[in-house]
């Protein structure tokens, strides 16, 4: 499902729910941290002021063979592909991060800023490249997937995939149009005219979406599923946006709810009747979320908490907290409440709620482990990611094979070196949490677990 109205809208545009006690967690910290991490995951040239010192250049050549040029951009996760749809989604939750709580960011605001900047100018490499095309991926993930290497050292194929008149994805070029959309909102006032040009490219792109329809997992197949298979397929009613079904996740692959609630400030700032079905259908979104009401169906672990799936839950988690924060500064600045059946739910619950979330994720958990790497006493040292897991090009300059890498993956030592601000994918439904490189449901970072979580600690930040 993609961000079609967000696209518009950018464009134009603890169970107690009384109040948090303060917390003893530094925000800031983590904040910076959170930001951070997304150098650990950059591939192409490296800038001079490069601050995770231990990655190298890489993925120097990527589009060469389609003779164009898709360096930089983002590795998605422990391994060395750069997926198009999580990385549009990434970049989306990033802009919006800034957007929503980028006055909340003070010191954090310019790493906030490059951070995205990483992100778009590969997109706009990939929607302007060649005309009538979008790249959408470069590197083939089963074959990537059979080695544990380095991405300075790649030598798996970097083939590139791209979709065309003939091979469409509404999905992932709309999302890739909303990323766009929402990153120039972001430069508007920085960097005037590398907003207009992302702007332009996004409506470029989400004409491309518009005009040929269709899922780009039927489009490219085994390449992308089942990684990022569009699970959700993409919606051909951009009137209503799915406005008639109530949905309860908010992700890389379905968006539905984050742009219920983005739609929502609309009926709040403008009362605007006619978009009163989104605020009606965002409210049952957060219902669902808050325990004790009659509309209440998440599930929470013993130890508080949302838990939706095995494998990267924590993405479920950072993602649902912005917009519990996004929700609740709307219903601040124009006025209203949630109606849950008999029950109200204010602004103040949903912060209580998503502090207890983010609180978890820094350590406040029956583990007593922070699911952010390098921030706190104790947190997780054996991740799976390739990069992190080997000894650092800088201090081991000989290449390490495709095969030869397993002998990394299956020891028992600390990753050498430690991506700092990574948030792995999290513990089971019984807070269970096992520190094991193989375990990758687990251990596993990814760029869309941290991007949402950027926004909330910027807010936390501010109102500790």
């Amino acid at each position: 499902m993609s961000f079609t109205m967000l696209y518009f809208l950018f464009i134009f545009a603890s169970y107690n729910f009384s109040s948090s006690s303060a917390s003893t967690l530094n925000y800031g910290d983590a904040l910076e941290k959170s930001i951070l991490f997304f150098e650990g995951q950059r591939s192409g040239k490296l800038p001079v002021d490069q601050r995770l010192t231990w990655r190298g250049d890489s993925g120097l050549s990527d589009g060469s063979s389609y003779n164009v040029d898709l360096s930089g951009g983002y590795y998605d996760a422990g391994d060395n592909v750069k997926f198009g749809l999580p990385m549009a989604f990434t970049t989306t939750m990033l802009a919006w991060s800034i957007i929503e709580f980028g006055e909340d960011m003070k010191g954090q605001i310019d790493n906030a800023r490059n951070a995205l900047r990483w992100s778009t100018d590969y997109l706009l490499k990939a929607a302007t490249a060649t005309p009538g095309a979008l790249y959408v991926q470069v590197a083939d993930p089963n074959m990537d997937h059979r080695c544990w290497e380095r991405p300075e050292d790649m030598d798996t194929p970097r083939n590139v995939y791209r979709l065309t008149s003939q091979s469409p994805g509404s999905d992932v070029a709309a999302e890739t149009a909303a990323a766009l959309a929402a990153s120039s909102i972001v430069f508007t006032d920085s960097d005037p005219a590398y907003s207009a040009k992302l702007l332009q490219a996004a409506v470029n792109v989400f004409d491309f979406a518009d005009k040929h329809r269709g899922s780009y997992s039927d489009s490219l197949g085994s390449v992308v599923c089942p990684f990022y298979c569009s699970y959700s397929g993409y919606n051909s009613n951009g009137n209503t946006l799915g406005a008639e079904d109530d949905d309860y996740s908010f992700s890389w692959d379905d968006k539905r709810a984050g742009a219920k609630v983005l739609i929502s400030k609309g009926f709040l700032q403008q009362k605007n009747e006619g978009l009163q079905m989104y605020k009606a259908h965002a409210d049952n979104y957060i219902c669902s979320l808050v325990p004790g009401t009659s509309s209440f169906q998440a599930q929470y672990t013993p130890g508080g908490l949302l838990y939706k799936q095995s494998e990267s839950n924590l993405q479920y988690v950072t993602s649902t907290s912005f917009l519990l924060l996004t929700y609740a500064k709307y219903l601040t600045s124009f006025g209203g409440s949630t109606t849950c059946g008999a029950s109200t739910v204010t602004a103040a619950n949903l912060v209580s709620l998503a502090r207890r979330q983010v609180d978890y994720i820094l350590g406040q958990n029956p583990a007593k482990i922070s699911y952010m790497v390098g921030f706190g006493d104790r947190y997780p040292l054996h991740i799976h990611h390739r990069g992190s897991s080997l000894p650092s090009i800088h201090t081991y300059a000989d290449r390490i094979s495709c095969s030869s890498g397993f002998s990394y993956l299956y020891s028992s030592s600390p990753n050498p070196n430690v991506l700092v601000g990574a948030v792995v994918g999290g513990p089971d439904h019984n807070d269970g949490f096992s520190d094991d490189r193989n375990n990758y449901q687990q251990s596993e970072p990814a760029t869309y677990i941290n991007a949402p979580l950027v926004g909330a600690l910027a807010f936390f930040s501010a109102t500790k």
